[in-house]
């Protein structure tokens, strides 16, 4: 059997595992060397197969990292940004990576343009702060605050939809966080040995082990 078929035969087993867990109309494909060798392109006949892995991708985080990604953007496998997840797996003993790209949500569009500022309440006023001032963003008891050298302000959004918008400088290290990682002093490890990350202005917050893989493969170490 060619390595083609192979890959395709995979391909297969692997929607057959996953159809519980994802919408019918969701679209698989593996990254091997470099390249999506083999898609489950559902009507779109011509869907990334054969076409390089780049950087920034699902794929690319999950070849680097040899671990699961997050749930992320991915703006290099159509005309259209999509939501999708990647999973590290081995053919013939190599490294590839298995990608999950979702369908949208009925009514819901992927925002192509990254927010740029932020407004937040303070003492019953609203502020607009650019992005670059923002050191992280922080959910608690089901409200969300954001955080800069003047102080905490309050926002309506959730971190999952700012997670969607906010641009790539922004890091999910946690359910309850997201850093601006032009903000980060160091990463080091507490007395468990989980990875704790340590801002500019000496605020130290918790690196869940869920977002550890992402937190390496952003960070490159």
């Amino acid at each position: 059997m060619e390595n083609t078929e192979i890959r395709e035969e995979l391909l297969q087993q692997f929607a057959c595992l996953l159809q519980d867990w994802i919408p019918n109309d969701a679209r698989l494909a593996i990254a091997l060397n470099g390249c999506y060798h083999c898609c489950d392109s559902g009507d779109d006949d011509t869907w990334i197969d054969g076409q390089p892995v780049q950087a920034g991708s699902i794929a690319a985080k999950v070849l680097m990292s040899r671990g699961k990604t997050g749930m992320m953007i991915d703006s290099t496998l159509s005309a259209t940004p999509s939501y999708g997840v990647g999973y590290p797996i081995e053919i013939d003993g190599e490294h590839a990576a298995l990608v999950v790209i979702l369908p949208p949500e009925p009514g819901s569009q992927v925002k192509n343009d990254p927010l740029r500022l932020l407004t937040g309440k303070l003492d019953d006023e609203w502020y607009p702060v650019p992005l670059e001032q923002i050191t992280h963003i922080e959910s608690y008891q089901k409200k969300t605050f954001f955080y800069t050298e003047d102080g905490q302000f309050s926002i309506s959004s959730t971190l999952k939809e700012l997670d969607k918008r906010l641009p790539e400088i922004f890091l999910r290290i946690h359910r309850s966080y997201i850093v601006n990682t032009a903000k980060i002093s160091r990463i080091s490890r507490d007395f468990s040995s989980s990875l704790v990350v340590t801002l500019v202005d000496g605020t130290e917050l918790p690196v869940s082990q869920s977002y550890v893989n992402d937190v390496k493969c952003v960070l490159g170490f």
